[in-house]
């Protein structure tokens, strides 16, 4: 048994696991690594060793009984590992070797459902209670090396133990850590899912922008990360919008072929964006731009479907007078749009946070997730600083728009979203993201909705019963019953 106790143990030493372990012994922690793969340990021995200051604070070893008798308690322990399945094995394997007030935190993209359940099963184990917190964590490769934004919910003493550690390790805006306990039970993860409902609607919308632009301009790679830079020095600055310039700049090597060309227009995805849909609907909360872009990637992957129709359903002849290049005036509206889109998005996903925490009183504080979210994460974006100070202003708002600034920006970019839906709706590009975000807000903004059609229709085939506008209850409406269904 090792004779130097370790501050953090790190289980799972994949991409992520390793680099967030280098990152916190970076940071003057001692780290201990397992990982039940002899070359994922020999690969993390070998990193270490070619610096002598992680090489000194780390240690990794395929012993499970080792691992655990070499930290410090109480013993912290950081699961890096798939959600699912392979979380409940590994609490399962660890427990022998746990004892009372020690920490579990799960850093996988765990469900906030099983984050809830483990933490109350190891919470209710006699004479033996593990702390448990969930934990997403959002950067990538990078992000787990030089700073992530980690969203961590749960046992509140587990966070007080371990906050010094996830302070140190995490990405800095003005000097702020990315990483706060944001509630109880699933919080953490349930925050972590909906950051990635948004990020897959942020990246459709870039998408769409990408599409219209070599479509109906003919843009290539070249000039559209020009574009996508530009956009990057203006109110769209973030991490999505900066990769994205980078994507149209990479060449395959030898060949000098743009990459972006040689990949295949099909996009999979883990599930997360999905559980975003399903919770939403759930709550009865509207988030129709994260719904688009979770149908996007499947309906991309029907690949030779879409090679079949797109012969026998050509796109709509263009307009004779139109002509393709640099279009300055359509690309500014195309950023005007965008931006007002994602807007929208970020609005979608914090107003499902607020009825979420509502529903689950997982005591969420919106300022907060707005400001971890400025930083090392994939959807962080200068647009965040603004509904941070919103949140600020009024903590109990319920949604963006109920702030007469942040309406007042949705509105003034409305012309451009239309501008660039019609313009990509009448040559047949597909816009499901900007589409849903102009339906979204019209939607909205409409004192009236023919919602009261759709009840009619409920109560006439199922007898559901209707609401009405002068008086209070529940009634049926006296349907003329000639037509079944």
């Amino acid at each position: 048994m090792p004779t130097q106790h370790y501050d953090i143990g790190i289980v799972g030493l994949g991409t992520m696991g390793a680099n967030l372990a280098f990152n916190i012994a970076e940071h003057g922690y001692r780290v201990i690594g397992y990982n039940r793969h002899a070359e994922r340990v020999e690969a993390f021995r070998k990193t270490a060793a070619e610096d002598p200051a992680l090489a000194e604070r780390t240690r990794a070893t395929t012993d499970l009984a080792e691992f655990a008798g070499a930290l410090r308690p109480p013993r912290t322990v950081l699961l890096m590992v798939p959600a699912g399945e392979p979380v409940d094995q590994m609490i399962e394997a660890l427990r022998p070797h746990l004892g009372h007030q020690d920490i579990i935190i799960d850093g996988g993209n765990s469900h906030y459902t099983d984050t809830t359940r483990r933490l109350r099963e190891l919470s209710r184990e006699e004479n033996k209670c593990i702390h448990y917190l969930g934990m997403g964590i959002s950067g990538g490769e990078e992000g787990a090396r030089h700073g992530p934004s980690m969203m961590p919910g749960g046992s509140k003493a587990a966070w007080e133990e371990t906050a010094p550690i996830l302070h140190a390790a995490a990405a800095k805006v003005d000097g702020e850590p990315c990483v706060t306990w944001l509630g109880r039970d699933g919080a953490g993860h349930y925050v972590k899912m909906v950051h990635n409902g948004i990020e897959y609607a942020v990246m459709e919308l870039i998408a769409e922008t990408y599409d219209l632009m070599a479509r109906l301009l003919g843009l290539d790679d070249e000039a559209l990360g020009r574009v996508y830079a530009q956009w990057n020095e203006t109110e769209l600055r973030g991490f999505l919008m900066e990769i994205s310039a980078d994507i149209f700049d990479q060449r395959e090597p030898g060949d000098d072929r743009p990459l972006i060309d040689l990949i295949l227009d099909v996009a999979h995805q883990k599930g997360t964006g999905a559980w975003t849909s399903q919770d939403a609907m759930d709550l009865e909360v509207a988030v129709p731009t994260i719904d688009a872009a979770v149908g996007m990637r499947a309906l991309s992957v029907d690949r030779r479907r879409r090679g079949e129709l797109s012969q026998r359903l050509p796109d709509p002849p263009p307009d004779k007078d139109a002509t393709k290049g640099y279009d300055e005036q359509f690309i500014e509206h195309l950023r005007q749009a965008l931006y007002t889109a994602m807007l929208l998005s970020y609005a979608q996903g914090l107003h499902l946070l607020r009825a979420a925490d509502e529903h689950h009183g997982f005591g969420l504080k919106l300022e907060d997730v707005a400001r971890i979210w400025r930083g090392g994460c994939i959807i962080r974006a200068d647009l965040l600083e603004d509904l941070r100070a919103l949140y600020t202003a009024e903590p109990k708002r319920v949604h963006p728009l109920d702030d007469q600034d942040f309406a007042q920006r949705v509105a003034n970019g409305l012309p451009a979203l239309r501008e660039v839906v019609r313009r990509g709706s009448e040559r047949g590009v597909p816009l499901p993201g900007l589409m849903s975000a102009l339906a979204y807000l019209d939607a909205y903004r409409s004192a009236h909705l023919p919602a009261n059609l759709i009840q009619a229709q409920r109560d006439y085939f199922g007898a559901h019963g209707i609401e009405r506008v002068d008086r209070e209850g529940q009634f049926h409406g006296h349907w003329n019953r000639a037509a079944s269904g």
